[in-house]
């Protein structure tokens, strides 16, 4: 796994576990681009993991 790798998933786990506090805290309304974000990241983590 190389570093871009690494940095794209650590960011996408991040962005999960403050998107899910957010949601618990603000409602999924206010939380709703913090999981778009994360699950954008992940997308692009397992395309370059296919690749």
């Amino acid at each position: 796994m190389k570093l871009p790798d690494v940095i794209l998933l650590s960011l996408a786990a991040a962005l999960l576990i403050i998107g899910i506090h957010q949601v618990m805290t603000a409602g999924i309304g206010n939380a709703y681009w913090i999981l778009m974000i994360a699950s954008a990241l992940f997308l692009v983590y397992t395309y370059r993991k296919r690749k």
